[in-house]
């Protein structure tokens, strides 16, 4: 079920999947499945363990252990997210992907946009 609902617990064993927007494969256009691996090497750097995964040409799934931490568990997926989408856009600037850029553009709401979001790179909420 996808979810926009705040997890309640800091921590606890999750199983999350999160999606490129409209389903297109961006991890395989652009070769960022080293970007996953960045994020669960930080995961890992603050104490969470990365129980499995598989990285899809559209989509991850994971299974997460977060550790009790200050940081809420959504905030922790919203900017893993985050910072893939800047690596992710980033490659597709240098691979001159206008249309595909041009998409990930007419993605982001009004209200994203004035607030500084300038391409919708991940569907917007995650699995769970």
């Amino acid at each position: 079920m996808s979810t926009k609902t705040e997890i309640p617990n800091n921590d606890g064993v999750y199983f999350i999947t999160f999606t490129c927007y409209k389903w297109l494969s961006l991890f395989e256009i652009t070769k960022s499945y080293d970007v996953v691996y960045k994020w669960f090497d930080y995961l890992k750097a603050k104490g969470h363990h990365v129980i499995g995964y598989v990285i899809m040409p559209n989509h991850v799934h994971a299974l997460i252990a977060f550790r009790n931490s200050q940081t809420r568990i959504n905030t922790i997926i919203g900017n893993g997210k985050r910072f893939m989408a800047y690596d992710i856009v980033k490659r597709l600037i240098e691979k001159h992907e206008t249309e595909l850029l041009q998409q990930l553009t007419e993605g982001v709401t009004a209200r994203d946009f004035k607030r500084g979001k300038l391409h919708d790179v991940f569907e917007p909420s995650f699995d769970l």
